[in-house]
């Protein structure tokens, strides 16, 4: 309903149009249209009201809904369609059950907030409404269950990609999911499986990025990690032009990585990362492991030069990147 009064507005925005032709359009009473205008306009919409003449339609909010995002979109599966929540304790944990009951690829759940999103280990994803893209896509690769992590290394590639082409700015892909802008964390991906022995069912791929959050909206003990666009740009940035862009990116990966394999993704990779020689700090199972990075494996693996000279293949852990001496 609020989607089918917002097009006729939007159909008629230099011109009033009546609520009795709006509930004859719609087949519903005139009563029922006054709520919705009212509802809408509580979501952020500013309409125009006159007696005699109707409703108008003078300015829309950066929502992330369906009927805002959907018409930007220049995939062919991704974000066909966009399910829309104004908040949800998780999108990554609303999509899986989704994807459970048999939601198709390219389906993807976005809110406008999260109260218990996640990053990766279990960690709080901090998740202020309105500001910031909390979205998770369901994929559905026909690739073996040892490949999926590969998932989010070409996802990272994607979020990089975006967040250049919205600042000006080049941010570094910290292995494995972590997108920084000047050393601050600006963007994360969580990666969700359900699969087989030898079968990916399909995996969730769950991204996080900071939009218009203020450097004083951070909660104190992650303001010295977390950035946004807007603090390091200076300038708001449209959400959904934001989101359909990253989406669009996605695809082009996405179907880089079904159609040539995994060296395109790879190399994309190591270029944003640029890990090749970091001394690094990786906390992985319990277990400190410090040494210079070498390289990513086939499988996406971190390869480490340990102090002793042999090389340590890590699957995953919470990397620190420490100064040389």
């Amino acid at each position: 309903m609020d989607e089918a009064i917002l097009k006729l507005l939007k159909k008629h925005d230099s011109s009033f149009l009546s609520g009795e032709e709006i509930a004859r359009r719609l087949k519903v009473t005139r009563t029922t249209v006054w709520k919705r205008i009212k509802e809408l306009e509580q979501m952020g919409y500013e309409i125009e009201a006159s007696t005699r003449a109707g409703y108008r339609l003078v300015s829309s909010p950066d929502l992330l809904a369906p009927w805002e995002v959907e018409p930007l979109l220049r995939t062919k599966r991704l974000g066909k369609p966009v399910h829309y929540f104004q908040t949800l304790d998780s999108t990554n944990a609303r999509a899986y059950q989704l994807a459970s009951k048999g939601s198709r690829e390219g389906e993807v759940v976005v809110a406008e907030s999260q109260e218990k999103g996640r990053g990766r280990l279990g960690r709080q994803w901090f998740s202020p409404p309105f500001l910031n893209l909390y979205a998770s896509v369901i994929l559905r690769p026909e690739i073996p269950p040892s490949q999926a992590p590969l998932l989010t290394l070409m996802a990272a590639v994607a979020t990089a990609e975006t967040v250049e082409q919205f600042s000006g700015l080049r941010p570094l892909i910290k292995w494995p999911n972590d997108i920084l802008l000047g050393n601050r964390k600006i963007a994360g991906l969580l990666n969700e499986m359900h699969s087989e022995m030898d079968r990916v069912h399909f995996v969730i791929l769950g991204i996080g990025v900071n939009l218009n959050v203020d450097s004083e909206s951070f909660p104190p003990e992650i303001r010295h990690l977390a950035t946004s666009l807007k603090r390091e740009t200076g300038e708001a940035v449209s959400r959904r032009v934001f989101f359909s862009s990253l989406l669009q990116n996605l695809e082009k990966w996405y179907d880089s990585f079904l159609k040539e394999g995994r060296g395109s993704v790879l190399e994309a990779w190591r270029d944003w990362a640029r890990i090749k020689g970091k001394k690094v700090r990786v906390t992985s199972f319990g277990e400190v492991v410090t040494g210079i990075a070498i390289d990513i494996d086939s499988d996406g693996a971190l390869i480490l030069k340990t102090k002793d000279g042999r090389q340590k293949r890590v699957v995953a852990g919470d990397v620190e990147y420490t100064k040389t001496k």
